[in-house]
């Protein structure tokens, strides 16, 4: 295991390199540029002034030297300056990170919390009203759009209850827990709707699988309680793939965070992405891209690890 994890962390450097070339040539190539957020202040602004501010950040170079620039400073752990705060974009990204990362936690604890149970459940009674109920809502949370689900989660329960703040992570001038709590609630539950259907599908097929398998009768014949053998013999060995896709799902649920930080004004990651979007804030956009690119190669990796670790079966050596 330890030459596989050394093998997979050598093949990840010429794969980030080959990310960041074809992330930095889509990039350059969107139309427009900075010097639009002049533009749009409303004001006259000369092409001469256009031309100067495009040449003080280097973009009236080749995009190769631009690139081989980027890399070189990237490198050295510097990601350059955002366009638009003027700021470091490693600085701008930890400002925000906290609170992505709290939104995914709670969206992650959610979705296995209600998704595992309901797929053993749905298993063990199958073709019960449970059951058909349990599938019945995972189709609708996989076919439902989640900007939609957003807005009618803020109409219902903000605007015609009261119950939940409609957007933001706490209200000024308040930051306790309860009110941060009500604050997550809605983006976390609206983040989890497609993972709570998905896994429950998954937990559901893969326990089907294991229920009827030759090791789970003997149990049986060896006078085992039931339960003992669903959840100690039976769920052990319906997990295994089950978490592979949990672990792989991780940074689904960073580019789904774009969407649900949006609608719910999150201060974090995904809405910073949206507003670079806008801004063609072309540093903090590769930043952003390139980290989330790095969680995915990276939660690969740690998904083998979990698989090889809970089956004895799998070998990378």
């Amino acid at each position: 295991m330890g030459r596989y994890i050394i093998r997979r962390v050598l093949q990840m450097i010429p794969l980030f390199i080959g990310i960041s070339i074809v992330i930095f040539i889509v990039i350059q190539a969107a139309p427009g540029g900075p010097e639009t957020t002049l533009l749009a202040t409303g004001r006259f602004v000369s092409p001469e002034i256009l031309e100067a501010y495009r040449t003080r950040l280097g973009l009236d170079q080749p995009i190769y030297v631009q690139y081989f620039r980027w890399l070189t400073t990237a490198l050295s752990g510097d990601l350059g300056y955002s366009y638009k705060s003027a700021q470091p974009v490693l600085q701008v990204i930890a400002e925000r990170l906290p609170a992505t990362i709290e939104l995914m936690l709670a969206a992650y604890l959610l979705a296995a919390t209600i998704a595992l149970p309901l797929g053993v459940y749905s298993a063990i009674h199958k073709y019960s009203p449970l059951d058909y109920a349990g599938t019945g809502l995972s189709f609708l949370g996989i076919a439902m759009p989640v900007f939609w689900f957003g807005l009618i989660l803020q109409l219902v329960f903000a605007v015609q209850l009261g119950w939940l703040p409609s957007s933001g992570r706490e209200t000024v001038g308040n930051t306790g827990f309860i009110d941060q709590l009500k604050h997550l609630i809605m983006p976390a539950t609206v983040l989890s709707l497609l993972y709570i259907a998905g896994w429950s599908r998954y937990m559901r097929s893969s326990f089907l699988g294991v229920i009827n398998s030759d090791y789970v009768r003997t149990a049986r014949a060896k006078g085992l309680h039931e339960r003992r053998v669903m959840l100690v013999h039976g769920l052990k060995n319906a997990a295994i793939p089950v978490v592979t896709i949990i672990a792989l799902d991780v940074a689904g649920l960073f580019s789904g965070a774009v969407i649900t930080e949006t609608i719910f004004a999150w201060p974090g990651i995904g809405r910073l992405f949206i507003q670079a979007m806008y801004d063609r804030d072309y540093p903090l956009l590769m930043g952003i891209i390139m980290m989330g690119s790095i969680m995915v190669v990276v939660f690969n990796l740690f998904a083998d690890i979990i698989n090889a670790w809970l089956d004895p079966r799998v070998s990378y050596d």
